[in-house]
């Protein structure tokens, strides 16, 4: 679906989810650590899956320990989509002191959703989703979504991990002065926290339109190993990490099908100093693939034992081809290439709101272009993968308030353009 809505909390919603990968805890300048915060607030936006709409957050940061966090948001909008999302961040599960809990529960029913699906009667023989496709080869329709999740996070003892359960990092103005928890080696061994995790997931998603009545459901486990080397993960400036992931649905319960998806990532950082006019500066690069070995294709034009449109190679939206709709490309293989410019102007602009900023605490803001390459393809072959590919480019404004990040990405490309609103910055999310 076109859901770039999914915690479209406007930029009140400052939750990073990206503390997901490193139990952390932030503190202010030397002697003076930050105690519990909460943020309370009525919100408002608009966009074209809500229409004018209102919501509610309610967020505590350091409970009920001081790496954990909560959250709870619900929205409703005049076109009569509705949501509901909880989430849950590094609940230790004593008496494992290396073992952490990340869930996430969103409730949600969307009117006159789009999806990239085949069933468009204006586009037969042709399959929604793939690199050669045309943009309008979509359905429209109404429906539920709902997606669970329970991530299960094991730190390894190795590297910064080995004796630092939970990262404390000194920062000032939202920009870290010590405890980097990485970014000193390339080794797992020396540097970086390294996890493995396990995470059982469920997620259902309707379409009933004129043209389609379908829905995807899949149950499962994501296996996956996390080396998170870089030096401060709410906003890095150096280092690295790297994600090697297998997901699988076994076909269980009320599963459309069986499927399997092999996926890894990579993200690098290079930090250019401050200027004249700019804190900091720093270039951002991430590299992402995916394949499906048990995708099949029938010589009639199904495909069997193939991942939902938004759990396997998919491109488009909050992530990955910022400036195409949400799942706007699927297949059984996938690549993509980011490159961000981060730039941090000396100037806040929120200093000169104090009514607003006793509420959200902006500590710096971000002017980000980037530029964005992928493509889908019905078969892993480098040299396919490589070619024919999709580009988007854009502009990102981002700001880190009470110690949390929250973006708005803004992209053009050969298809029109998007806005994505999301928490946290883009890449190993």
């Amino acid at each position: 679906m076109k859901q770039s809505i999914l915690f479209l909390l406007a930029l009140l919603i400052v939750f990073d989810r990206g503390s997901a990968f490193g139990e952390d805890v932030k503190f202010g300048p030397p002697g003076n650590p930050d105690n519990k915060i909460t943020l309370n607030l009525p919100y408002a936006f608009y966009n074209d899956s809500f229409g004018f709409a209102v919501g509610y957050v309610y967020s505590v940061i350091r409970y009920p320990e001081k790496q954990s966090a909560l959250m709870a948001t619900a929205m409703v909008g005049t076109k009569g989509s509705a949501m509901v999302f909880l989430m849950g961040q590094d609940l230790r599960l004593l008496p494992v002191n290396r073992l952490f809990l990340d869930p996430i529960a969103s409730v949600g029913y969307f009117k006159d959703a789009d999806a990239y699906l085949s069933g468009n009667p204006s586009f037969p023989g042709q399959r929604a989703g793939s690199n050669d496709s045309d943009q309008d080869n979509f359905v429209t329709g109404n429906g539920w979504d709902n997606y669970f999740r329970l991530t299960f996070k094991y730190l390894l003892p190795i590297g910064y991990g080995r004796d630092h359960l939970i990262s404390e990092y000194v920062v000032h103005g939202g920009v870290l002065e010590s405890g980097a928890s990485g970014g000193i080696s390339w080794n797992p061994v020396e540097s970086g926290k390294t996890f493995f995790q396990v995470r059982p997931f469920y997620r259902s998603q309707q379409i009933n339109g004129d043209d389609l009545d379908t829905e995807q459901k899949t149950n499962g486990f994501d296996f996956s190993v996390f080396w998170d080397n870089r030096d401060f993960h709410p906003n890095p400036s150096l280092g690295n990490s790297v994600m090697l992931k297998v997901s699988r649905d076994f076909g269980w319960f009320d599963s459309s099908n069986s499927w399997t998806v092999l996926s890894t990532e990579w993200d690098k950082y290079f930090s250019l100093g401050p200027t004249d006019r700019f804190r900091q500066r720093v270039i951002a690069l991430d590299v992402w693939t995916a394949v499906s070995p048990t995708w099949d294709s029938q010589p009639n034009g199904t495909i069997d034992n193939r991942p939902p449109t938004y759990a396997g190679a998919t491109l488009g939206g909050l992530w990955k081809m910022r400036g195409y709709p949400s799942q706007r490309f699927s297949d059984k293989a996938g690549i993509y290439y980011g490159a961000e410019y981060r730039m941090m102007p000396d100037w806040n602009p929120f200093l000169s709101w104090p009514w607003l900023q006793q509420y959200v605490g902006v500590q710096w803001v971000q002017l980000v272009p980037f530029v964005e390459a992928g493509r889908v393809a019905p078969g892993w072959n480098l040299e396919t993968l490589n070619s024919h590919m999709k580009f988007d480019a854009g502009f990102g404004f981002r700001l880190m308030a009470k110690g949390l990040v929250a973006r708005l990405d803004m992209g053009a490309s050969s298809e029109g353009g998007a806005v994505q609103m999301m928490v946290s910055q883009p890449y190993q999310f």
